[in-house]
């Protein structure tokens, strides 16, 4: 199986403008061109244990990450997405062509994979059990996923849980981790040895870097698990680590609340949820502290 590491630069930065570069992640094809050396860097960086897929052959989302013409072209250059022919989003600097690529990836998959119940939600898994965690923006997911996953724990995804709805299973898609702001500088300390592309500052989302994928998680890939523990995490500067049980009722319309396409999929969303509160334990969890996150997470009980 050839990966994306197996490419020199040249080559790679020559598919991409060309006729694309085929990668899979998890149960996605994904066909990317872009001429933009941040999108080339950004991927040598990140994506080198991904398989390649024929980029004649099928692909779930063809993703185009193009400059502006004109003027544009030299004054304050902008890059623009769009896929399959639709452009969703606003053209930002060019310089934010590496987080805009993750974003569109993200988008591409919450818009359209409604063959899997898609929850907003980092998830992790050890011993075969997976965690599902399920959270807005500022809430410290991200920081904690890749905290976990740089203690061992296995990557499924930071941004989607994807759960079939015939077995309950969840579906990896493990990509790069996202990290905002003063949560990179949080994991550069508590992970020293990790893999962080160059902070990408003034996007939307504040200063923006990514993690890499562990390589056993994408590795891993077409391993499906079972979650066992649902924890809604709130970072609270100062914080002592608390770990809350929470009636399942309640947990079901949290997690609800977090859906991409719960309503779309009417009965049998309703009926894929209920079995995943069903086979869970829920809580909320609050913490300040990493270490002690840590150890709170590694003493969770299966459920009963």
């Amino acid at each position: 199986m050839l990966t994306v590491a197996s490419l020199t630069r040249s080559q790679l930065q020559t598919r991409l403008a060309g006729h694309g570069l085929a990668v899979r992640t998890g149960p996605f094809t994904s066909l990317i061109r872009s001429p933009i050396a941040y999108i080339a860097d950004g991927i040598a960086l990140l994506y080198g244990d991904y398989p390649l897929e024929d980029a004649q052959g099928f692909a779930d989302f063809h993703v185009h990450l193009r400059r502006s013409g004109g003027v544009r072209r030299w004054y304050r250059p902008q890059v623009h997405f769009d896929v399959d022919g639709l452009v969703p989003f606003e053209p930002l600097p060019e310089a934010h062509a590496f987080p805009m690529l993750e974003w569109a990836l993200n988008w591409c998959i919450s818009t359209r994979a409604h063959a899997f119940l898609m929850i907003h939600a980092a998830v992790v898994e050890r011993n075969g059990l997976a965690v599902m965690l399920p959270a807005p923006p500022g809430s410290g997911k991200s920081t904690l996923c890749a905290a976990l996953v740089s203690r061992g724990w296995r990557l499924l995804s930071d941004e989607l849980a994807l759960f079939r709805p015939h077995d309950g299973a969840l579906v990896p898609v493990p990509r790069p981790v996202s990290l905002k702001n003063r949560s990179i500088e949080v994991i550069r300390d508590f992970a020293p040895d990790a893999v962080l592309s160059q902070p990408v500052s003034n996007t939307t989302k504040g200063t923006v870097a990514h993690l890499k994928a562990p390589s056993a998680s994408v590795a891993r890939a077409h391993e499906t698990t079972r979650a066992a523990w649902i924890v809604f995490p709130k970072y609270e500067a100062g914080a002592a680590t608390e770990l809350t049980p929470i009636a399942r009722a309640r947990a079901f319309l949290r997690v609800a609340d977090n859906a991409f396409n719960y309503s779309q999929l009417g009965a049998l969303g309703f009926d894929t949820l209920a079995g995943i509160i069903e086979q869970c334990d829920s809580y909320d969890f609050r913490y300040s502290d990493l270490d002690q996150a840590m150890e709170a997470f590694a003493a969770l009980e299966p459920p009963r």
